[in-house]
């Protein structure tokens, strides 16, 4: 017999008593997708105490919770900048906060969102099992997760600023719609992704494979500028407009409008691909996880 989850406990307190709207949705795949959505828009606030109990529950029982990530991406923001700096005959002083931010924006952004969105449903199973909510609900609870996490690692680059005395001024405030961009697309990522993953176990390893080899053929650890005239031929390169429209604004300049209909162009081609693996997939996540 399966002893209950807390996230199992906390969602049966919030799920209304009432027989949920997802117990026998009728008409096309699309219709029930999108009350599928709807039911998830009427539950965020569970969604968002689902996405916090997560790290609650990771970091219990450690003294400094979730800062172990926080200190851990500082001592590798220090030592590979020491190193990289010498090696790319670059002033520390210059290429210490574009790493620092690159790390950040990279390791607990976009990849981890990536990553754990590959296992949206499957880490799930239990839940999807014996609470009845809206699918993409889960969808939600990681993308909480994961700005919680960023939330409390872009502390590391802050201090890299300040002791350098570098600030971005008014532009930061950019990078806010540019978050809320990769927000979407982070619910979009488990959309498909964890369709796919449920379907697919390899696909996991797999992407997981992929995001290695991206993260050196993106601009992270080393800075566009170094690729002098080609440095055009990154926009082929479907994660630098993504990564430059936050990194931009957070560095003090204003990104560029091609660099933001790029990325507004991949995000909306996204969300297409996504919200069609979603309407195929949803009938059979339950049997697939």
């Amino acid at each position: 017999m399966s002893v209950p989850s807390p996230a199992s406990d906390v969602a049966r307190d919030e799920a209304p008593r009432r027989q949920s709207r997802r117990d026998t949705p009728r008409g096309s795949p699309a219709a029930r997708a999108w009350a599928d959505w709807k039911e998830t828009r009427r539950l965020w606030r569970l969604g968002v105490r689902l996405g916090w109990l997560d790290i609650r529950l990771r970091y219990r029982g450690s003294a400094l919770g979730p800062f172990w990530l926080t200190i851990t991406s500082a001592l590798m923001v220090a030592s590979m900048g020491v190193l990289y700096s010498r090696l790319f005959h670059m002033q520390l002083a210059t290429y210490l906060p574009f790493l620092s931010l690159s790390l950040t924006l990279w390791s607990v952004g976009l990849s981890s969102l990536i990553q754990e969105s590959c296992t949206c449903f499957l880490e799930a199973e239990a839940m999807v099992r014996s609470v009845q909510l809206p699918l993409l609900l889960y969808a939600l609870r990681v993308v909480v997760r994961n700005a919680i996490v960023f939330a409390h690692n872009i502390v590391v680059p802050l201090a890299v600023f300040a002791i350098y005395h570098v600030w971005p001024g008014v532009n930061a405030l950019l990078a806010l719609p540019a978050l809320l961009l990769w927000a979407l697309d982070g619910f979009a990522a488990c959309m498909v992704f964890g369709s796919l993953c449920a379907r697919f176990r390899d696909i996991a390893p797999i992407v997981g494979a992929l995001l290695q080899i991206v993260f050196y053929v993106t601009p992270v650890i080393w800075m566009p500028q170094q690729l002098g005239a080609k440095v055009s031929y990154l926009l082929y390169n479907p994660f630098y407009p993504l990564l430059e429209i936050v990194r931009e604004p957070l560095l003090g300049r204003v990104p560029s409008l091609q660099i933001w209909g790029i990325a507004l162009a991949i995000s909306v081609v996204f969300w297409l691909i996504a919200v069609r693996a979603f309407i195929r997939a949803r009938a059979r996540l339950v049997f697939w996880i």
